[in-house]
């Protein structure tokens, strides 16, 4: 009977670790998408008189490459509007970091964990020389205060934003991993075909192992479709990666 209760008892540590190690994964899965989703030029929820508004109060900020704006972990005292620059946005340390996005322009960068009053779930550095506005929390809830319709722009478009990751989360589950990949880096890459995801962040993105990425990848380079390097992808065909990515 003891040996029993002793197999029981690793069987149901054994099954409790898998579920930890899924709960895990699942939780960094859900904070990728969303640094990478309210990291995105597009994410902006306010007019321009609205961040007109905003700016008075900010303070102008400087950053030079290789400096961040803030670090994942560090309580959001405060967000961030691009003036000028380009920032890449990542996750973990930097010996296991993973860039899941880069903004530019108009990233609107922190506004989310600022209001939650939390530490930022991802690190935002300068890739190029960055000027910023910087928006205190304190100043920006006495702002909204006095102006209730930026406010509720504000929480309106943070909301449209979630709903918008959801959707395009539950989008890519219904495919292969070889649709899968092929969306996602048809949605990543830039003008020049580059795509700054590495296979580490497409995969916890996508919720598949990494081996299966470097699969699916194999695959569309054999097609000669995308060419891959350190940390980088490019499409070489967009027309063809679209056929595989709704195929």
């Amino acid at each position: 009977m003891p040996h029993l209760a002793i197999c029981c008892i690793r069987k149901i540590v054994t099954a409790g670790t898998v579920v930890i190690e899924a709960m895990n994964q699942a939780n960094e899965q859900h904070l990728d998408w969303l640094a990478r989703s309210f990291g995105r030029p597009e994410y902006v929820p306010l007019t321009t008189a609205d961040l007109g508004v905003l700016v008075e109060s900010a303070e102008l900020v400087s950053k030079y490459p290789g400096t961040h704006l803030f670090r994942e972990g560090d309580l959001a005292a405060a967000a961030y509007l691009v003036e000028s620059g380009e920032v890449e946005i990542y996750r973990g340390t930097e010996s296991s970091r993973r860039v899941v996005s880069r903004g530019g322009t108009g990233s609107l960068l922190g506004d989310v964990a600022m209001f939650q009053d939390r530490p930022h779930a991802a690190s935002v550095q300068a890739v190029s020389r960055v000027r910023a506005f910087r928006f205190e929390r304190d100043h920006v809830l006495h702002l909204l205060a006095e102006h209730p319709a930026i406010s509720l722009r504000w929480l309106v478009g943070a909301m449209t934003r979630m709903e918008e990751t959801q959707h395009r989360v539950l989008q890519l589950i219904h495919k292969t991993v070889l649709g899968q990949v092929a969306d996602l880096l048809l949605e990543e890459s830039d003008g020049t075909g580059e795509v700054y995801l590495s296979q580490t962040t497409v995969a916890t993105l996508l919720g598949v192992s990494r081996q299966s990425v470097n699969e699916a990848l194999g695959r569309l380079r054999d097609q000669e479709i995308v060419e891959t390097g350190y940390r980088n992808i490019r499409v070489l065909d967009p027309a063809k990666l679209g056929v595989v990515a709704n195929g």
